[in-house]
């Protein structure tokens, strides 16, 4: 999968040569994923100007987006799908919203060693990866970028987070999925964004091991891990019984927009 070499926004990649079943592949230059936009400058980035990008999808908190909101290219829509918009009072006041919180997270070596230490990080992400699969709110928003991929002026289009890698990367895999993707291809997808994201934040993570934060805790909360699709998977299992049955019944996704998605994503 192609990742570009851009300097304004982080972790961009087009879903497009993957291998999918029948000999086929992803359609390039329709599928993109990145991190957040708030520094996107397309005259800074060609690259990035030249894929058209007609429907960018954000899927942060209202908090993220207010903080940096995107910068849209030219002529592209904005569509707000906001996976963890489900009691987010609540998930902050407990400490488990911890992909929307990259930077105050470890901010304190203590605390994180408190609530994130001895396993507990890894322990917190696949809840939170989970509540991607079950969650009305994720399930809403995923459904809602699904809906805009099958629209016919859809266009090239990018769907993002913060880094670009857990609410982002479980989007990656449905889509994936859906198109025909074995789960092997899946999560070595999935697995493929951790130098792009470690390098991105690079400085915060040497913030906290300076500080004397334990690197286990930064590398499982800034890195992704396979243990973390793993636990994702299983409750689409357990809930659905396959990615079919959770596009469908889980998301609202009528079979003839899946059709719509293949026969354009598909090639």
């Amino acid at each position: 999968m192609p990742q570009f070499d851009a300097s304004t926004i982080i972790n961009l990649r087009d879903l497009g040569g993957i291998a999918l079943t029948g000999d086929s592949a992803v359609r390039p230059g329709l599928l993109l994923r990145s991190g957040q936009l708030d520094r996107l400058d397309p005259a800074a980035d060609p690259a990035v100007a030249a894929l058209g990008i007609h429907t960018v999808v954000d899927l942060r908190t209202e908090h993220e987006r207010e903080e940096r909101p995107d910068q849209v290219p030219d002529g592209a829509r904005l569509i707000v799908a906001d996976v963890m918009a489900d009691s987010a009072a609540a998930r902050a006041a407990a400490g488990d919203d911890v992909p929307a919180r990259l930077d105050s997270v470890l901010g304190n070596p203590a605390v994180a060693e408190e609530y994130l230490g001895n396993g507990k990080a890894e322990k917190l992400l696949c809840e939170s990866y989970r509540a991607f699969v079950s969650s009305e709110s994720a399930c809403s928003a995923y459904g809602r970028l699904l809906s805009a991929l099958a629209e016919p002026d859809c266009g090239p289009l990018l769907f993002h987070c913060t880094a670009g890698k857990d609410r982002t990367g479980w989007a990656a895999a449905v889509i994936l999925l859906l198109l025909g993707a074995d789960e092997e291809t899946v999560r070595a997808e999935y697995l493929a964004v951790n130098p792009a994201v470690r390098s991105a934040f690079a400085p915060l993570i040497d913030r906290f091991t300076t500080a004397g934060g334990d690197p286990e805790i930064a590398d499982a909360i800034l890195g992704v891990r396979s243990a973390y699709l793993t636990a994702a998977l299983e409750e689409m299992d357990r809930a659905y019984g396959g990615v079919e049955a959770y596009v469908r019944d889980g998301l609202g996704l009528p079979d003839d927009a899946v059709d719509r998605i293949r026969a354009r994503c598909i090639a």
